[in-house]
Formats: C-alpha cells, structure tokens, sequence
C-alpha cells in the first residue's frame, strides 16, 4: 500500500468539476497528486495510522440537519471511514450550522492558511445506503440525525464506482454475522406478503449495512406527480417518463462586476409531451427511522413546465462536459399547463 494503480486511480478522480466553485482549501487538495496526496491524507485527515485511502470523489453533498444548503466536498473513503473535506464557506452559511458543528471558529489573519472542516462517518457506525433514482445520487445513513448525508453526484459512474468501494472496505470489517433467517425466500426478503406491495429493493451487506435501490413503483409515482401536475391523469397509462437527470438551472446575475451566473439545482423530468423542472428533496425521503414527524416539505415541488409543442429551439454550448443548454420558448400569454396550479382550490 499504496499500489501504483490506486495511486493513478485516485490521482485521476481528484478533479474538482469545472462547473462549481470550490475554497482556496480544496483547490489546495485538488492540486494533489500520487504520494503527495496519500501523505496529505495520512498527515492531516486520518485518525488511525492503519488505515488506508481507497477511493476519492468529487461531489456536491447535503447534511439532514441543514437541507436547504448544498456545499461542495472532496469525499475520501478508507478502510475505517468516510470523509467529507468540506468548503469552509459551509461555516458561515446558515447560524443552524454552527450549532451542528458545535464548534468556534476564529479567522486567520495569515492568508495563506486556510482552515477545511472534515466531518467524519465511521464505517462502523454506518447503517444503511440509498441509492436515488438513475444512481443520480446516494445517501449515507448512520445511527443519528448528524450522521445522514446525501452526496449528489449527477453521474451514475462515479455514484457506481463509490458504490463498489464502499462494499469492498464493508466486507474487511470484522461484524458479528446476522442470524439466519427462518424459512424466508428470495421474494419475501423484500416483499411485503400482507400488503402484496412491493417495497424498494434491499441488499444486506455482510458487515450488516442495508444498501436499498429504487423499484418501479417509485417511477409510477413520480408518473402520477407528473400527470398531475399536467392535469392529465386520465392518460397515466401512456404517459411515459423519458429522462430524470439532476440539474443545475443557470440564473444570470447582472450587475454584478463581471455578468456572472448562480446555479440552483433541480430535477429535470422529460415525457414525451412536457419538459418540467422540479425542486427535490434529496436528504429527508425515506424518512429515517428515528424521524418523528414528516419533513417540511414535499419530495417533489413543481419549479417550471413547460409543452415540448411550445418549443422554439434549443441552444448548445460548445464547452465540454458538462453540457449547457438553453431551451427558447414560444412567449404563449396564456399557458394553460400552469393554470391548475393557482385554480384549482376554487373547485371545478
């Protein structure tokens, strides 16, 4: 340890995505190369001396406590943890936070130290893995509400490659083995006989962490949010969702001293008649075991739609991934896709 495939493997995966910005801190990490980047780990990150780097990504996360705040992390995964190399603009993001991380922190007047916060995730104190829909992302379950982290990584490959990481530094932990279980088959490990409704599908690991995927019913669902909001459920048969891809909508800020662009994220669900933009709540569904009342808001809630017949044209940037494109509308005064939304309170 370390191999020479590891250390061109994880010299390869740090690259902070072009899109986001990240602190002087982690441009700092994302300088690293080969050794310097597993004597990096060693000297500043790790907290045994046996341990060993595994696996390193790049990616946007969200914290349970703090859901609305989505803050970009370099993710180290070893033998023993998971660490989140956190931007230090996290700290001074929302007064909730400083309570979570229940610590002070003074600002250097030295501009060339720059401080990171690392929230660690013991593997043994890990519980459960939930993949979201399209490995578009995955959220990490431990044993309290501090320890639920969603990492959005947009990208099914690199919430795969982690995936397998995670199940190979799982399998060296020394857990006492589950009990067999008593006259149980395939189907009804996650089947539910008195309901007949099929629950997501789980996996139990050895090391007795459960990694859930979704099933088709969650794409049903996400179907009749849709027709809903299309007013169409009478045509929910052959309504088909084409493509749901995480997102980021640009918003132009001008005024500004250059004409910069904030992102916000969002859900981007195709069909084959409508284009639609939704605010999503990656962190808090499914509600974890521990929650006593339902989260604020919704899972999904309608940001934009618009009628694929109402589109002008589409705009390509030439940049490399990731793609930006602009969708032109026809200006319709009176678009009746949006007009359930404020009527329908009134009745028929």
């Amino acid at each position: 340890y370390p191999s020479e495939f590891l250390m061109q493997k994880i010299t390869e995966d740090n690259q902070v995505p072009i899109h986001l910005h990240v602190s002087a801190s982690l441009q700092y990490v994302s300088g690293l190369k080969g050794n310097a980047l597993v004597e990096f780990f060693h000297g500043n990150i790790a907290e045994v001396e046996n341990e060993e780097l595994r696996h390193l990504m790049w990616s946007s996360v969200l914290f349970y406590k703090t859901p609305n705040v989505e803050v970009m992390a370099c993710v180290l995964l070893s033998t023993k943890a998971i660490y989140f190399l956190l931007d230090d603009s996290f700290i001074h993001a929302d007064e909730h936070q400083l309570d979570f991380w229940n610590e002070e922190h003074s600002d250097c007047e030295n501009d060339s130290f720059h401080l990171s916060c690392c929230f660690v995730l013991k593997l043994n104190d890990l519980q459960s893995v939930n993949v979201g829909l399209f490995d578009q992302y995955f959220r990490i379950t431990g044993h309290s509400a501090d320890h639920i982290v969603t990492c959005l990584t947009r990208d099914s490959y690199n919430t795969h490659a982690f995936m397998q990481q995670l199940m190979a530094v799982l399998s060296l932990l020394a857990r006492t083995p589950s009990p067999e279980p008593i006259d149980k088959d395939f189907y009804s490990e996650f089947g539910s006989k008195n309901t007949g409704k099929m629950e997501n599908y789980e996996l139990i690991h050895s090391s007795r962490v459960k990694f859930i995927y979704p099933n088709e019913e969650e794409i049903g669902d996400l179907a009749f949010l849709v027709a809903e909001k299309m007013d169409d459920l009478t045509n929910l048969q052959s309504l088909n969702i084409l493509l749901y891809v995480l997102a980021f909508q640009v918003n132009h800020v001008e005024g500004s001293a250059q004409n910069t662009s904030s992102l916000q994220p969002k859900t981007l669900i195709l069909t084959s008649s409508d284009l639609f933009l939704f605010d999503e709540d990656y962190i808090s569904y499914p509600l974890p075991e521990f929650a006593k009342e339902p989260p604020k808001r919704d899972k999904y809630q309608l940001a934009d739609g618009r009628r694929i017949r109402d589109l002008d044209r589409v705009l390509m940037g030439y940049q490399t991934y990731p793609q930006a494109l602009t969708f032109v509308f026809d200006d319709v005064q009176n678009q009746d896709l949006m007009q359930n939304l404020t009527l329908d309170h009134f009745g028929d």
